[in-house]
Formats: structure tokens, sequence, C-alpha cells
């Protein structure tokens, strides 16, 4: 974003505004975690908003980015319940998280809609050649149950609402 509005700022600024939002609570940042070697990569972490309502006051709508807003909402939700979140390597492949607590773990893809077969291809796909037997969930907006090759679906509403996953 700054590159686009021209704007010349060195990576040390840059790391020190993210460590200001994320001391204020505003942001988390979450390390990339490579499943297959069990090891936390150095770089390239992802920033999730600790609440949505920023997203929205900065953007003006979180309309034209549904599947990004879902993604944050599961995030936040997993922290909430105490969940150690990381994304997830696996080859070229990323898993939205990898979500762990008190010796479980969970794997779980998020996408706004599932319709396209294209779509469900991608979500499930993602957890080909994960080399354990923990729980695969894709969360969605979606009513219809798509679960499959032994990962589950999960509704939003319903994964959010749920006791246990």
């Amino acid at each position: 974003m700054l590159k686009q509005e021209k704007r010349a700022l060195s990576n040390d600024t840059v790391y020190n505004y993210l460590q200001a939002a994320e001391d204020a609570l505003l942001i988390s940042r979450v390390k990339r975690y490579d499943i297959k070697r069990k090891a936390l990569l150095r770089g390239s972490e992802k920033v999730y908003v600790t609440d949505i309502g920023l997203r929205e006051a900065l953007l003006g709508t979180n309309a034209s980015r549904v599947d990004l807003v879902l993604e944050n909402l599961v995030f936040n939700e997993l922290r909430r319940r105490g969940y150690a979140v990381h994304v997830g390597r696996m080859g070229s492949r990323e898993i939205d998280f990898v979500a762990e607590r008190e010796g479980e773990r969970l794997y779980i893809q998020v996408a706004y809609l599932l319709e396209l077969e294209s779509t469900r291809e991608r979500a499930f796909s993602a957890f080909n050649g994960i080399p354990d037997g923990f729980p695969r969930l894709v969360v969605s907006a979606d009513t219809a149950h798509w679960s499959r090759d032994g990962c589950r679906h999960w509704n939003i509403i319903d994964f959010l609402l749920a006791d246990a996953w």
C-alpha cells in the first residue's frame, strides 16, 4: 500500500510501526510454520486485526473482501479459545491456520463460499500430505455441508458457536 502511494519508508520503520500496533493490541502478527519440518519460518508473517471494525473504519467497507474478514474472525476465535496460532506451510501450499493447545492441533482452511468445485478442491487439497492425523477443518459461509476425505466442513456461524470442533 505504501509503495502504491509512492511513500518511501525503510523496512525498519515499517517493522517499528507494526510493533507499535501490536503493542497497542491493534494487530497480531502470525509466524509461518513448516509442517513437514515442524519448525517456525523466519520472515513473511501475516497480520490480523484485533477488531474487524478497524478494517471497516480504515477501508470504508469489508464487503469487497469477505474472505479476509472470515479468515480474521477464525483467527480471533482461535486466539480467544487459547490456541497458539501459526500460518502453515506444506511445500508450496499454505494452510490458513495451524492451531495448537495442550497437545492438540487443528489445521484450518477458510474460504468464503465453496460452491465452485475449483474452490473446494483448493480448500481441501491444502491438507494433502500432512503427515499426522490431527483434525482438518474447512470453514466457510456455506450452509451446505461439503465435508470430504476426512476433512470436516463447518459453517462460520456454527464454528463460532460450537463448544468444540
